[in-house]
């Protein structure tokens, strides 16, 4: 760690010093390094370090957070002050004193060790990556074109040592390394298909063994050629559909894990990211889903994109359900909201950099497997639909109403997915209760797929994984996109 500690614990006096009634302060320090490629050649190096100290305070019932890049008691004692004199000015306009849960809050150090050094991972060994699948995307096509490759390796390295009033003192380091590969198939008579691949954790070049990229691109190549060439309209009646973990866990994300967050269900991002269909009379009681529906946020997977320990307000980190067997059951909560709902602090509260004040944020959300076989949960479908992977999708800001456009899907007939007949452009237009009360059936296959989250003003992302198993829903009439 860059920075020497002596200097976080003065700013902390100096917080309190100047009146504060609860202080934190947060250095942080996040690397990035990123290789692009097109068409197999290099369009870019870029290597970006954001460093300083985000400082939050409480005083007179307001928060107040400013930050600064200049690591000097000076520059820190000047962003107390303008975090002091905010929090003040908010004070005179507070109806409710803001006031935070009382926690156990952490003390400790965690690393993440990759078994293999990212500095170790050359950029020579990053583009020759990007160019070996550049060749095989255009390789392994027969009947279409390829109008274009994009290749983007990204490693992220994110230290923080974070101190609070309460007696918090957390230290972490976190690298992370992620992938992503876009193709363009494009057939004159047919159209066209765009593919984004990702892969995303907490690790290091060893990851890359783990996720054999190559292999499975070569087989998104095939399929969807085999879909933009042979692809047929869904069937029009009421059908049991199953859907694939990457759509599993982008819908699980919108409907279960932002509406589930409790800022969120108070209205607090009503103006920036949206609000909630969920009213707090409702937790604990409301059902949203059947038996088999259960959601699980939690940022202690080892190995995760979205892995933490102790949250920004040093609150140890824990699975949270969501939904728990079809009932709306546990929100993701911070010490503000926390004491709210009268429950305390989950160990939500994130922050993207030095410069972003921690808000409620998810971090690996995923749908609960069952324990069929794949096979099991097809077995007794007559006439359904596969969809493996999304194109594009919409939820509207309450997220109540969504809509997810297959990619690659195919008919699945007599209990068996027929991959001689691919379906073109599903689409699955549904309300959220309406789609987890048709879930029949959940197997045990579980992935997870990284994404960035976006949220707050001035927005933020940070890292998550999404996912879940294959699911089966029933008595579904899809759409088709035109």
């Amino acid at each position: 760690m860059v920075l020497n500690e002596d200097l976080v614990f003065k700013v902390l006096d100096i917080a309190l010093d100047m009146g504060a009634s609860y202080a934190e302060v947060r250095y942080q320090r996040d690397e990035f390094s990123e290789v692009a490629l097109r068409n197999g050649n290099v369009i870019g190096f870029s290597k970006d370090i954001s460093e300083g100290i985000g400082i939050r305070v409480i005083v007179d019932g307001a928060l107040g957070f400013a930050s600064t890049n200049i690591l000097t008691v000076g520059e820190a004692r000047k962003a107390a002050e303008r975090a002091i004199n905010r929090a003040k000015a908010l004070a005179k306009l507070m109806k409710d004193p803001i006031t935070f849960s009382e926690e156990r809050v952490g003390r400790a150090t965690y690393n993440l060790v990759p078994k293999k050094d990212l500095s170790e991972f050359s950029v020579e060994d990053r583009i020759a990556l990007g160019t070996e699948i550049h060749k095989l995307i255009v390789s392994t096509v027969k009947e279409v074109k390829v109008a274009v490759t994009a290749f983007f390796i990204r490693d992220h390295i994110q230290e923080k040592f974070i101190v609070n009033s309460d007696g918090a003192y957390i230290r972490s380091y976190i690298p992370r390394l992620s992938i992503t590969t876009n193709f363009v198939l494009v057939h004159p008579q047919k159209g066209t298909l765009q593919r984004y691949i990702s892969y995303g954790a907490s690790g290091g070049p060893e990851l890359i063994k783990e996720w054999k990229p190559e292999d499975e691109i070569i087989n998104e190549v095939k399929n969807l050629e085999n879909v933009l060439m042979k692809g047929k309209e869904p069937p029009k009646d009421e059908i049991d559909v199953v859907i694939g973990p990457e759509v599993i866990g982008l819908i699980v994300h919108e409907s279960a894990g932002h509406p589930m967050e409790a800022d969120r269900i108070l209205g607090r991002e009503a103006a920036q990211a949206g609000e909630s269909f969920v009213k707090p009379e409702m937790i604990g009681k409301y059902r949203i889903g059947t038996e088999l529906v259960t959601i699980i946020e939690d940022p202690t997977i080892p190995g995760s994109y979205g892995y933490y320990l102790y949250d920004d307000e040093g609150v140890p980190a824990k699975p949270r359900y969501l939904y728990y067997k079809g009932i709306i059951n546990e929100p993701l909560h911070n010490r503000h909201t926390g004491r709210i709902f009268g429950v305390g602090s989950n160990g939500a509260a994130r922050a993207m950099d030095y410069k972003s004040e921690p808000i409620i944020r998810m971090s690996n959300t995923y749908f609960k497997p069952g324990n069929m076989r794949f096979d099991e949960l097809i077995e007794d479908v007559r006439l359904g639909v596969y969809i493996k992977s999304y194109m594009e999708w919409n939820i509207d800001d309450i997220r109540w109403n969504q809509r997810y456009v297959g990619l690659e899907a195919y008919i699945i007939r007599d209990g068996e997915v027929r991959e001689d007949e691919p379906v073109r452009n599903p689409v699955l237009e549904i309300t959220t209760q309406g789609f987890y009360s048709r879930v029949t059936g959940v197997d045990k296959n579980l992935r997870f797929y990284p994404a960035t989250c976006g949220k707050g003003e001035p927005a933020q992302g940070v890292p998550v994984w999404i996912g879940g198993p294959n699911v089966r829903v029933s008595r579904i009439r899809l759409g088709v996109r035109v």
